[in-house]
């Protein structure tokens, strides 16, 4: 048995654990007759069928097989800054941008702006493996008021339904109708105010972190596919932060042992209903380069860290992009001795200060 770790360390993996879902990767269990809260409610245990767990990723969902989820990450909110955020000054607002396509956001819009000045729009889509945090989580609510005004842009960091209850596609479909929605109202006649008054389509960027950036990423290649009435089929530029991209075989010096390997395997095959399998193009562009040269963007900024769980594949991702016939302007950041998306839990750390400056420059040149 492993020498437990000192009390510093557990700590550290606490704040890993919630400021990254995938730090739970590991485990995929199916453990029957396990009811976890009988031994506090002292409530009597469930039939081995309704109480047997199909997944769990532990601190962060528990999904059973009689089709309850339980989530323990990704569950708290902050609401939004209507009269301006103490620390920045930005102003927040939840808004439903198409009621009937159920896409819901948190707009931010940074302090000053004069009436008609228009600024790059930034839509933003929250990580969290597919499976917990919305965009009034707190870790994702600080980001996007400290990025509104860092560059300065309007954000509109989006929601999207969620795994199991919805598999993926439901989230790509709901990022690529958040997109259409957001183009138009940008236009003088848009619906929503500030987006009419301030948005500028014409530099629009798709940003994400983690499963976000996946989710940017797979918006920009179906843009070119299908292009936007009015709009065209490409967006100024595309934020991979941290990308979650994963295949059947190692990358790089990705690890090679098939217990590691596998609970990745598994965490795909689980928020994807099994219907979209390890190598495809959803998760893995460097199997499908034909379709990855269709990324509709002009630039594209990839950033990731030294101990990230994907650092090979977003170095893969920078070097394959180049290579697959895109024809666009690439920028690679990678920060060295830091882990997957350690921007969140540690937003003032130089590190994290170095990696907004670079997003935000790669925003204003959009």
């Amino acid at each position: 048995m492993a020498t437990p770790a000192p009390e510093s360390s557990r700590r550290l993996l606490c704040a890993a654990l919630l400021a990254a879902p995938f730090a739970a990767l590991l485990f995929h269990l199916r453990i029957p007759n396990l009811n976890p809260r009988s031994a506090d409610t002292g409530a009597a245990t469930m039939d081995a069928g309704a109480s047997e767990i199909e997944f769990d990723m532990p601190g962060v969902v528990r999904v059973y097989k009689d089709g309850r989820v339980e989530r323990f990450d990704g569950t708290e909110s902050v609401p939004p800054s209507p009269s301006g955020d103490p620390a920045n000054g930005v102003v927040s607002k939840d808004v439903v941008l198409d009621a009937a396509a159920g896409i819901s956001a948190r707009l931010y819009l940074p302090p000053g702006v004069e009436p008609g000045k228009k600024l790059p729009v930034v839509l933003f889509f929250h990580g969290g493996a597919f499976l917990v945090h919305t965009a009034a989580s707190p870790l994702y609510h600080k980001y996007a008021a400290s990025l509104a005004a860092a560059a300065p842009a309007v954000v509109v960091s989006a929601d999207y339904r969620l795994a199991p209850e919805h598999p993926v596609p439901a989230a790509y479909d709901d990022a690529f109708a958040a997109l259409r929605t957001v183009v138009a109202a940008c236009r003088p006649d848009g619906a929503e105010p500030w987006l009419a008054a301030h948005g500028d389509a014409s530099r629009l960027v798709l940003a994400g972190d983690s499963a976000g950036a996946n989710m940017a990423h797979n918006a920009a290649i179906r843009l070119r596919k299908e292009g936007i009435e009015g709009y065209g089929d490409k967006v100024s530029g595309v934020v991979l932060l941290h990308p979650y991209f994963w295949g059947e075989d190692p990358v790089g010096g990705e690890s090679t042992d098939a217990g590691y390997r596998g609970s990745f395997h598994r965490t795909w095959e689980f928020v994807s209903a099994g219907k979209l399998g390890l190598d495809h193009p959803c998760v893995n562009p460097l199997a499908s380069p034909e379709e990855w040269r269709q990324l509709g963007a002009g630039r594209v900024l990839v950033t990731t860290a030294e101990h990230c769980w994907f650092v090979e594949r977003a170095r893969a991702y920078a070097e394959g992009i180049k290579k697959c016939g895109w024809d666009g302007e690439l920028q690679f950041y990678e920060t060295k001795g830091e882990g997957h998306v350690f921007f969140l839990p540690k937003p003032d750390c130089d590190n994290a200060v170095k990696e907004l400056a670079v997003v935000t420059d790669f925003v204003r040149r959009c």
